[in-house]
């Protein structure tokens, strides 16, 4: 079974040449939580379809409305793992 989680990325400094949020070339979003990118899940979602919906209704909201190409919508298989390796911390 797949599940679709939908994040906002909310850009606290703005990192394109002029002054613009970067975007992927896939049309995801660039997120660096260092720079002080805040990163919100807003649900997980049973189908596209339903996590879609929940990006039009929240692009009308206070925020979201600010920066409205800035949502993800991931795509999972349930009970698997995603994080197979371990991390590391990096000192600021």
């Amino acid at each position: 079974m797949k599940v679709y989680p939908l994040w906002h990325v909310s850009h606290q400094n703005e990192a394109g040449p002029d002054d613009e949020t970067i975007h992927l070339d896939d049309g995801g979003v660039f997120i660096d939580e260092q720079d002080g990118d805040d990163v919100k899940l807003l649900g997980i979602y049973s189908s596209e379809a339903a996590a879609e919906e929940r990006l039009h209704r929240a692009r009308l909201l206070p925020g979201f409305a600010d920066e409205p190409d800035c949502f993800q919508i991931g795509e999972y298989d349930l009970d698997e793992d995603h994080w197979n390796e371990g991390f590391v911390r990096v000192p600021l």
